[in-house]
């Protein structure tokens, strides 16, 4: 991750969004329609294309769709969470413009325009408890009203591959070319694969510029076919994790229109290092001076681990939110245990060597198909749990982690959801209730994938 000026806000040249739309309308007369969508617990995006003669009325009224969207499954599809959806008749919320996010999607068959909604009730126009943009915005500003202003930047990996299946519905790697094999060898930090693959980052690179997603970087990973794109600080967890969203949008967009698909599945090969998601967390005073880095910044720094480490296991449920997210978990630099360290990516919680300005940790546990506003939700909270508490971490961890209390790892996703929804440390910074709910989703999820007879129990069982 590169280090620099933090981006401090979300900037927009109209602070009323119907301007917005006229002004960007004007700007650009190619486009035929618009993408509004809100962004659900899995960092889904969900909504509707309206046609380009009924956008302005988004900007007034909004766009009415099912509220429960929000809690779907990662197909989109809802389970009655709470009684939402189903029981009470599945109603209608309005997803209401955030200002600042209209934007082109460049890889769009049609020129077409987006923008980040949040639903709101549509009699109170309140935001919805179970919202992940609110449940982080809440975190944050706890964490400002205690002095620590958090600036963040995550870093996401994903694999570009064929989007024809297999004969027996697996998944192979893509070729990076017209004229060219799927890779078969690693090539991690490899120049030559960013070159060979120059084309499809050339234009993520444009699109984020179109969207204003601060991307600074990409390089080749550890798994055949696997990369990084790294996203710049932000002063603003909101921001940081709308980024993120937006820029597995824009990297599943571009890959399609390139004929391929882009998986941040946390372990699409068994036998290749797994997707993550890392969070770079430092804490800023109310001048955006780092206190990481300054005098006393070391006890803070300590507190913030320490309080990481007091939580992990805890929110676990929502750093790998589903069946195959465990699977990453076996495989290497892929953290079970609570160990830190300064430099060494076998650790958790990392300190990556920087000069003072640029001090901070870096989150390594969730994986790429984690929500990033609940994972960052979840990492805050550590380190406001860890800071109000004055807590203190174990000792450093030198050379390969191997401990750290790894035994308590949850290793089952059911493990982990009940550990998630009865910890009282975790409750009192994210909803209890929003917790069960969660938790309630991400089970019926598991039961819905588990319907069928899968292939493998042939082998065991027939």
């Amino acid at each position: 991750m590169q280090e620099g000026r933090p981006i401090t806000e979300r900037t927009t040249d109209a602070a009323d969004p119907t301007e917005e739309w006229k002004e960007f309308a004007r700007a650009h007369p190619q486009v035929t329609a618009l993408d509004a969508f809100v962004i659900d617990v899995n960092g889904n995006t969900l909504g509707k294309r309206v046609a380009l003669e009924d956008a302005a009325k988004v900007f007034v009224e909004g766009v009415q769709f099912s509220a429960s969207a929000l809690i779907a499954d990662s197909r989109g599809l809802g389970h009655d969470v709470h009684g939402m959806g189903t029981s009470d008749g599945d109603p209608d919320g309005t997803a209401v413009p955030v200002p600042g996010t209209v934007c082109l999607a460049p890889w769009t068959r049609m020129p077409t325009a987006q923008v980040v909604c949040e639903m709101r009730d549509m009699r109170s126009r309140e935001r919805y408890w179970f919202d992940p943009r609110m449940i982080l915005s809440q975190v944050a500003d706890r964490c400002r009203a205690a002095g620590l202003h958090p600036v963040v930047a995550c870093e996401l990996e994903f694999y570009l591959i064929d989007p024809r299946r297999r004969a027996d519905g697996t998944i192979a790697l893509a070729a990076c070319g017209p004229n060219a094999d799927p890779p078969r060898r690693a090539q991690n930090l490899s120049m030559d694969a960013i070159e060979s693959n120059a084309a499809f980052l050339e234009r993520v690179e444009a699109a984020a510029a179109a969207q204003r997603v601060p991307v600074c970087g990409a390089v080749a990973e550890y798994g055949i076919g696997q990369f990084e794109i790294n996203l710049r600080h932000v002063a603003d967890p909101l921001l940081a994790a709308d980024h993120a969203v937006l820029l597995k949008r824009i990297v599943k967009g571009v890959a399609q229109a390139a004929g391929a698909q882009a998986t941040f599945m946390a372990k699409p090969f068994l036998d290749q290092p797994g997707n993550g998601l890392h969070l770079h967390v430092s804490i800023t005073d109310e001048n955006g001076v780092n206190r990481f880095g300054t005098a006393g910044g070391e006890t803070l720094l300590r507190q913030a681990v320490a309080g990481m480490q007091a939580l992990m296991y805890d929110s676990v449920g929502l750093f790998a939110p589903n069946l195959n997210s465990h699977r990453r978990f076996l495989g290497q630099f892929v953290p079970r245990s609570r160990d830190w360290g300064e430099n060494n990516r076998s650790v958790a919680f990392r300190i990556p060597a920087s000069n003072p300005e640029g001090r901070r940790i870096e989150h390594r546990v969730a994986g790429a198909d984690a929500s990033p506003h609940l994972a960052l939700a979840a990492v805050l909270a550590a380190i406001l749990h860890g800071v109000e508490n004055g807590l203190e971490p174990t000792a450093p961890a030198q050379g390969r982690a191997v401990g750290g209390g790894a035994d308590e790892f949850p290793d089952d996703l059911f493990a982990a959801l009940d550990r998630m929804r009865d910890s009282p440390a975790l409750g009192r910074y994210l909803s209890p209730r929003f917790l069960d709910a969660y938790r309630e989703l991400k089970r019926r999820e598991h039961a819905a994938l588990l319907r069928d007879v899968l292939p493998r129990e042939y082998d065991f069982y027939l």
